[in-house]
């Protein structure tokens, strides 16, 4: 299956997405128009992205020591998107949206991620305007917000700083009310921010007139001095140039310098910056020289939400920015996965072996004839496909929780904060290893640039880095996600893949792999409460990825389980060659994947201390 029939198959056959138009939301939806969105953003990403993936990764950014300087290809694109309105795809009609399901928007952006993931930053902007629709005041949605969805605006995240990367508790970028009459702004309440922001994708560019920087910052105590761990957080919209009231700029550059750009293995098609603020490169309501009217020097603020609460605003759009880059790095390994596929087939190299060995008279065999070739095609298609089926499963919870009945989006709450750190972290792991085989199937070519294959391995590999680097999504997963509220989670996640073994028992093909799923789950189980049997989490977080690596083979085993049952149900007799594919996949996941849990699963059980108890010096 190419990528346009792949989704539709998993977004209609397998997920009935169709029904969320039933719903007051979505009525005024149907599958037709569900797909001219995909024919639409299919149809930029083929003409403004595809073509450009490599100019953006050989040209990239430059600083030139006044503004950043980008390709004219990235311009022309980012257009392109802003005019689709796919960056309000799911918003309301009074501010511009379409009110598509959130399934059906990550499954239209899977174009744009499979066509050149870095060539443009709008998951960015989108989260951060959604946390701004979640937290911020109306004038800050209105102001902020809208313009962003509009396209005339960027955003950004701003979290990491120089010394502190992932962990947030140790940010040391302060925010201090400006002036006695602070609270008064109409944007918000008025801060003075300093400090340095490291890693900042998309943080400075000339893409749009202005953009909007959500920051983390800490507000002083009583005491003067920083409320210390993350309680002591804070959320400010920073935006580059000040705007009035009615979102225009007022013609004043905010004190946020870009200090340089970071020249990156990959992604290069979006910068990637340490930003100062308040360092006083752009002077800001006469700061130089002692400030003005009991202003002080640094970059303008306005706080979003409640002093104290910037994680807990920011962490809004930080669950769908996770499935993002998941669905990120799904679409890279399908990218790679095409690309072997189509040289495979085209490639002759060798011949096969009969009873006497090789002959060789005949003509050589293309490389897709040989069993190895084969299973490397396979691995990668089981990866990818079912890296995007959860993806996409994800996407719909989302769509659970934002409109379904009380009880429904409850729960699909609860399985959301189960698999985020799956769906994140899994298809970084296993869809780098696509990349990879996808190399190895081009052999000494695919090491060089003339083929586009080593791109995505290198694109692909931040995704184990960014939001959340793979260790903490692993610690987060057996450390929180599956005790919290005493298991409650992974019981209604068990509960679903035990309502799909059920109905894979009844169906010949398939009842060997539901027997199968059901002994890994109750390994799962086992192993989770055996990582916590003596409530020490040194212990039982010692081996977290081992964990977090079995689990997400579990819950891709569900996936392809329970996607097999709708192709049978589609196609019984799997007339369809594309159906027969889906169905080699299942197969070759559980004859190749889901055996590898044992292993991962022993040293859990165990909680075997070699790695933890290893002395520095001995290294």
């Amino acid at each position: 299956m190419r990528l346009r029939s792949t989704i539709d198959f998993l977004l209609y056959d397998w997920l009935q997405a169709e029904e969320l138009s039933r719903r007051p939301r979505f009525s005024d939806h149907s599958r037709n128009t569900f797909d001219a969105v995909m024919d639409i953003c299919e149809r930029i990403a083929r003409e403004k992205y595809a073509p450009f993936n490599r100019t953006v990764d050989t040209q990239e950014p430059q600083f030139d020591g006044e503004k950043v300087i980008l390709p004219r290809c990235t311009y022309d694109a980012r257009e392109a998107y802003a005019d689709s309105g796919m960056l309000s795809a799911a918003q309301d009609y009074e501010i511009g949206g379409m009110q598509l399901p959130y399934v059906v928007e990550s499954a239209a952006n899977c174009f744009f991620a499979a066509a050149s993931i870095s060539i443009g930053s709008n998951m960015l902007t989108s989260g951060n305007a959604n946390a701004i629709m979640a937290h911020g005041t109306e004038l800050q949605k209105t102001v902020f917000a809208a313009n962003e969805f509009n396209g005339r605006w960027a955003g950004t995240m701003a979290l990491s700083e120089p010394q502190a990367g992932s962990s947030l508790s140790d940010i040391a970028t302060r925010a201090e009310p400006d002036g006695a009459d602070f609270e008064t702004e109409a944007l918000g309440p008025r801060y003075r921010l300093k400090g340095n922001k490291m890693w900042i994708s998309a943080g400075d560019h000339e893409l749009t007139e202005n953009i909007v920087h959500l920051v983390l910052a800490k507000i002083p105590g009583p005491d003067g001095k920083p409320v210390p761990g993350v309680k002591g957080i804070s959320l400010f919209i920073v935006p580059k140039k000040l705007v009035d009231t009615q979102g225009q700029l007022t013609g004043e550059r905010n004190d946020v310098a870009l200090a340089g750009l970071n020249h990156k293995l990959g992604w290069r098609g979006t910068t990637n910056t340490l930003l100062n603020f308040g360092e006083g490169k752009y002077p800001v309501h006469g700061e130089q020289g002692g400030g003005l009217d009991g202003h002080g020097a640094g970059a303008i603020g306005y706080l979003v939400g409640k002093p104290g609460e910037g994680l807990k605003c920011m962490f809004h759009m930080m669950n769908e920015a996770r499935i993002s880059i998941g669905m990120a790095a799904s679409m890279l390994g399908m990218a790679g996965y095409h690309a072997s596929l189509e040289y495979a087939q085209s490639r002759p190299q060798g011949r096969p072996i009969g009873g006497g060995g090789k002959d060789a008279s005949k003509p050589q065999s293309r490389i897709i004839e040989h069993a190895d070739v084969k299973r490397m095609l396979l691995a990668q298609k089981a990866y990818c496909e079912g890296a995007l089926a959860l993806n996409l499963l994800c996407a719909k919870l989302v769509d659970e929780q934002n409109t379904g009945e009380s009880e429904q989006a409850a729960e699909a709450k609860l399985l959301l904060e189960v698999l985020t750190p799956v769906a994140k972290s899994w298809p970084s792991e296993f869809c780098l290893e696509a990349n990879s085989l996808a190399i190895q199937i081009h052999g000494g070519y695919g090491y060089t640039r003339d083929f586009a294959v080593e791109q995505y391995w290198r694109d692909n590999r931040l995704n184990m880095i960014h939001e959340g680097t793979h260790g903490i999504q692993a610690m987060d997963l057996l450390g929180r996600k599956v005790i919290m509220e005493g298991g409650k989670g992974l019981q209604l996640l068990a509960t679903r893949i035990n309502a799909t073994i059920q109905k894979a028992l009844q169906q010949a093909k398939l009842s060997t792999y539901a027997n199968q799923l059901a002994r890994a789950l109750a390994d799962v189980g086992s192993t989770t409460k055996a990582a916590w049997a003596t409530d020490n989490p040194q212990e039982a977080l010692a081996n977290a990825v081992p964990y977090m690596q079995a689990f997400g083979h579990v819950v891709l085993g569900w996936i392809w389980l329970d996607v097999a049952l709708a192709v049978l149900a589609k196609d019984d007799g799997l007339a369809i060659a594309a159906h027969r594919g889906s169905m080699a996949a299942q197969r070759y996941f559980f004859h190749y994947e889901l055996p590898r849990i044992g292993a991962w699963l022993q040293v859990v059980k165990a909680r075997d201390m070699t790695c933890a108890h290893m002395e520095e010096d001995a290294f």
